[in-house]
């Protein structure tokens, strides 16, 4: 039993590994010596990604599995907000002003599931916060194999090519912070796909917030 809709049981709440300690400040990866908020992990200074922060509001483990796989696959689209709630309380000042987009599926999937889980989240930070929604911020206009099993660079591969920046955003996009929006973080494959393009468009910054990041040495989420 919980106290309020959109809440967590005692039992889940404990089970749930929320993110918040000294972590990478660009992929968000948790760091047990980061000695500033600008630290880096080494996989970050070799090879940096095309986005400047992520942040996730928890670690990916059997709760923040279910939950996402409810949103996503069980038409439960009110779990949104419960994932949205401490999403914006990790985001924090990041979401002022920004624009927020949700990581696009292409038209097939979304006519397939009936709604893009990402959009939902995104909509739900919205309504709470100083920021601006744009859902059509970007389309994925190639339809690619599912990710779930692959590794990075497979990842990489297939999504190169897929994304690009909706019409009436091409002009409004220069200059702006972008706040993406994802369930889950896994090797960043998509959310850098998506990076790579807003910043050949002019964004000057761009953020990742998902609800749930795997941690290394912990598995593959998809």
């Amino acid at each position: 039993m919980v106290s309020e809709d959109h809440a967590f049981c005692l039992a889940c709440w404990q089970k749930l590994d929320f993110l918040g300690g000294p972590a990478c400040a660009q992929c968000g990866e948790p760091i047990e010596l980061a000695f500033h908020e600008d630290a880096r992990c080494g996989a970050c200074l070799a090879d940096p990604p095309p986005f400047d922060r992520t942040r996730a509001a928890v670690a990916y483990g059997p709760i923040a599995r279910a939950l996402a796989l409810k949103l996503k696959y069980g038409r439960r689209p009110g779990i949104a907000l419960t994932m949205a709630r401490p999403m914006r309380r990790v985001g924090g000042v990041m979401l002022d002003g920004a624009l927020v987009a949700p990581v696009p599926l292409h038209r097939w999937r979304i006519w397939s599931r009936g709604y893009n889980q990402a959009a939902l989240i995104a909509g739900a930070i919205v309504r709470e916060g100083n920021c601006e929604l744009a859902l059509d911020l970007l389309e994925r206009h190639k339809r690619t194999a599912a990710l779930r099993g692959l590794g990075r660079l497979a990842r990489a591969r297939t999504v190169a090519g897929a994304f690009r920046v909706g019409p009436k955003w091409k002009q409004a996009v220069k200059g702006r912070r972008i706040v993406l929006i994802d369930d889950v973080y896994t090797t960043g494959a998509t959310v850098s796909g998506c990076a790579r393009v807003l910043k050949r468009a002019g964004a000057a910054e761009i953020n990742i917030l998902c609800w749930a990041r795997v941690v290394q040495g912990e598995g593959e989420a998809r």
